[in-house]
């Protein structure tokens, strides 16, 4: 199964040509290309599926996602501790802070 995951804009550049943003998923960073979204800003957060933002999302519903696929065991069983834990610390009150 591929899911596609939220996570939250970090910079933006052009890179040959393309669009393309740091994500962060709760601490665990990727290079993501925005071509599909190329009015995303910096801070906005975005659904993210096999390395392409394919829409924007706000906070809340990016935060109960994740926290979605986290109890239903989908994150663990998809991507590993890395995208578990990013879940986990958005779920968080330091974590909301984001």
């Amino acid at each position: 199964m591929c899911l596609a995951v939220p996570g939250r804009v970090l910079r933006t550049a052009e890179v040959d040509g393309a669009l393309m943003a740091e994500v962060d998923f709760g601490g665990v960073r990727k290079e993501v290309c925005l071509q599909y979204v190329p009015d995303a800003a910096v801070g906005e957060y975005v659904v993210v599926h096999v390395g392409f933002a394919i829409q924007r999302l706000d906070e809340a519903s990016a935060r109960e996602t994740l926290a979605t696929f986290e109890r239903l065991g989908l994150l663990e069983e998809e991507f590993g501790d890395g995208f578990a834990l990013a879940a986990r610390q958005l779920d968080t009150p330091e974590g909301a802070e984001r």
